[in-house]
């Protein structure tokens, strides 16, 4: 593997801050949205169902703009990051491989994480894009960025079955199915998933022992 792409939220950030925003602006418990996300998770849907059995009916392209408007928008900092991100993705990159970050988000949220400062060679978000997963023209846009990777030496990891490790394995690419926030835990043993990752890791920190071994072999 010459190549490793990260998706974003629950594979590099917590979604804490992401549906507690969303909460206090709809005036809801935290508690409450964050049983509808997990009840969405576990029924395969979309998370962006828990806001609409929340407010049927909601435009949230308006509710996420108004937001902005109001100085109560998208937001990261350094405490966003799981604990194993920069040390994790240091280390991928001293030992050769290239570190690209790309998943579905808003333009908003790629220039919040280029100032991170993340040891990563390329960001980008579906929003710049203009594509999502699992789509293929996705997958097309993270095959570019791989610096001329052939789609079997790029590993695509990431938390969501259909979004990453199905979508991924589709495209051509090798995936890595992290086993990390109610997505990951709740598909990582799933037949399905299970045939098409080509590893199912528990942290960030696995990517660095699995690369050693390749390079070793």
């Amino acid at each position: 593997m010459t190549c490793i792409v990260f998706d974003i939220g629950e594979t590099l950030v917590r979604d804490d801050r992401y549906w507690a925003s969303w909460a206090d602006w709809l005036d809801v418990p935290r508690h409450t949205l964050s049983a509808l996300v997990g009840a969405v998770v576990a029924q395969g849907r979309d998370n962006a169902d828990a806001l609409r059995l929340l407010r049927p009916g909601i435009d949230i392209g308006a509710e996420y703009a108004a937001r902005e408007a109001a100085g109560r928008g998208e937001h990261l900092d350094e405490t966003d990051l799981y604990d194993d991100v920069r040390p994790a993705l240091a280390v991928l990159r001293e030992l050769g491989v290239r570190v690209v970050i790309a998943g579905n988000q808003t333009t908003k949220a790629a220039g919040l994480l280029r100032d991170l400062g993340l040891p990563a060679d390329f960001i980008a978000t579906s929003g710049e894009w203009g594509c999502a997963k699992p789509s293929r023209e996705f997958f097309a846009h993270v095959v570019e960025t791989a610096g001329g990777a052939a789609p079997w030496e790029i590993v695509y990891v990431g938390d969501h079955p259909t979004n990453d490790t199905l979508a991924a394995d589709s495209a051509g690419l090798r995936a890595a199915h992290l086993r990390r926030g109610p997505w990951g835990h709740l598909w990582a043993d799933d037949p399905e998933v299970a045939e098409a990752a080509d590893w199912v890791i528990d942290s960030l920190h696995d990517l660095v022992d699995i690369v050693k071994q390749e390079q070793q072999a």
